[in-house]
């Protein structure tokens, strides 16, 4: 394969990677095509780059074919409305019959057509309409030097400083998840479990009195002054299905938060969920109620935060797996009578203002978190109204 277009694909890859901050989701065995992600450039989310001399305009068709139907299984992934990407072909030389209309307008996955090929080929007597269209696609365009022929030497370093920069990046990405090991999550797991054993042990789990007497949300007692009662019905369940439930949710998803962001960080984002919970469930709720379920929606809420600020980690690993799991919940709390669903929702906006209020660690966005701490408090401020005074 010719030198020229080897050169020119390091070097558009390290265009994208280096200087448009998109991240290499895939780089075949053969290094000769690669996949691109940087979903805040809405018009190149994906950039599919391929080295191959196209010999037939019938392979390209069925290439980009391809290329739309693994688009498609991208944007289901990420959870997107709409996507699209960008094709490009390097080729020596541009396909020996009809070719052109491939190129000229974009191709739509046939079901739904949500995802939008548009493809772009470098090839002699091509190169500047290529590179005029593709610099559109980025603030500052492209300057037609870009397309000067190299040595060896510098598309080995525009390969190597590629790799290592998106290396880099992933190798930042994974810290993310990994800054704490979890304590307090542990910490909770226990205490509920003690609590639910010595409520079993003096009168049962089940027993309205003596739940009402270990401290569960009892409207009545609340406005009387029993202020305590905003926390104290995290640590209870009502029954050993509540209590099982519930500490498996803890166990998977409150650890997977405090290694996100810090044993301090999960203690405050966990108790103000909770709070926040009971506190709305006290406002809209008159029945007798208990449980950490509040504090677990909260740690979804934390989660959601999480892609408010990361989209693209949070959907290229567990962002719609965490929207089905609270859908699902939602749905079921408002289908089966008997569930809370006022502190699930509480806990859950709770958990999203508790966890932009302190953001990520080592980390700061000082006017954000301020914002958001106010919304807390304000959302607070209100919630006790109601419950007080409406």
């Amino acid at each position: 394969m010719a030198s020229y277009e080897n050169h020119l694909f390091w070097k558009l890859a390290y265009f994208l990677v280096v200087e448009q901050d998109y991240q290499i989701v895939q780089a075949y065995e053969n290094r000769q095509e690669i996949l691109f992600e940087n979903l805040s450039n809405k018009s190149a989310q994906i950039i599919r780059m391929i080295h191959s001399e196209l010999d037939w305009g019938s392979r390209m068709r069925r290439d980009i074919e391809q290329v739309a139907t693994a688009g498609e299984n991208i944007r289901k992934q990420l959870g997107k409305r709409e996507l699209t990407v960008i094709n490009l072909y390097l080729s020596p030389y541009p396909p020996i019959d009809e070719y052109e209309s491939y190129i000229k307008e974009p191709f739509y996955f046939s079901k739904g057509k949500r995802t939008k090929v548009t493809s772009v080929l470098f090839a002699h007597g091509q190169l500047d309409q290529a590179a005029d269209f593709f610099g559109r696609l980025f603030a500052g365009g492209m300057d037609l030097a870009f397309l000067e022929e190299g040595s060896e030497e510098e598309t080995a370093a525009y390969r190597r400083a590629a790799f290592a920069h998106s290396i880099k990046r992933s190798e930042e990405d994974k810290k993310v998840f990994h800054f704490s090991t979890p304590f307090f999550s542990y910490m909770f797991i226990a205490a509920q479990v003690v609590v639910f054993l010595l409520l079993e042990l003096s009168g049962g789990s089940t027993d309205a009195a003596n739940l009402i007497r270990f401290g569960a949300k009892f409207n009545p007692l609340i406005l009387e002054g029993e202020w305590w009662r905003f926390l104290t019905p995290v640590f209870l369940h009502i029954g050993f299905l509540h209590l099982l439930m519930n500490t498996f949710a803890l166990y998977f998803l409150g650890t997977a938060v405090e290694r996100i962001f810090g044993r301090s960080r999960f203690l405050f984002i966990y108790l103000f969920s909770g709070f926040a919970g009971t506190l709305a469930s006290f406002a809209l709720n008159s029945s007798l109620s208990a449980g950490a379920s509040g504090a677990i929606f909260g740690c979804f809420g934390a989660l959601l935060y999480f892609g408010f600020i990361y989209p693209r980690l949070f959907f290229r690993t567990m962002g719609m797996n965490v929207i089905i799991v609270i859908l699902i919940n939602l749905v079921f709390g408002f289908s089966v009578p008997g569930i809370d669903n006022a502190g699930h929702i509480g806990g859950l906006i709770g958990g999203f203002l508790a966890t932009g209020a302190v953001h990520f660690p080592a980390k700061k966005k000082s006017f954000m978190q301020l914002a958001f701490f106010f919304a807390a408090v304000l959302l607070s401020a209100g919630g006790l109204y109601v419950g007080f005074l409406g």
